[in-house]
């Protein structure tokens, strides 16, 4: 079972940048999907961003096409989500997930697909 701990948020005005870090433990971290997700106050989670084993694959949400980049490094058991020209909208608590998949060139883009989460980091985006 693979454990998932969030870094990285905090407090930016618009327009600003951050990136965040999910560390990953407790599996061998290259067989697993990853993906970035989000929840904002009243809202459902929605996803954000998702990248397949190898990182040869991702896939994005509309709203942050452009101006976020997932990435992993498997090698330190870590993903990364660089958030770019970051919007109020953007304000939320955001999640890592992974899920443990056969396929190698598997991106995952629903939360149901996914079986491990951390607990998450908030961003907040000032205007």
């Amino acid at each position: 079972q693979v454990q998932l701990v969030e870094s990285g948020g905090g407090l930016v005005q618009a327009g600003g940048s951050l990136r965040l870090s999910c560390a990953a433990s407790g599996g061998t971290f290259s067989n697993y999907a990853m993906g970035w997700f989000r929840q904002a106050p009243g809202k459902e989670r929605e996803f954000v961003a998702a990248i397949n084993r190898r990182a040869g694959r991702t896939n994005y949400a509309d709203s942050v096409k452009g101006r976020f980049t997932i990435s992993r490094d498997n090698a330190k058991n870590t993903v990364y989500l660089q958030m770019n020209n970051l919007k109020p909208e953007d304000t939320a608590v955001y999640y890592c997930a992974a899920s443990r998949v056969l396929q190698i060139n598997v991106v995952l883009t629903t939360d149901h697909e996914y079986d491990y989460w951390g607990q998450g980091t908030q961003v907040t985006v000032s205007s």
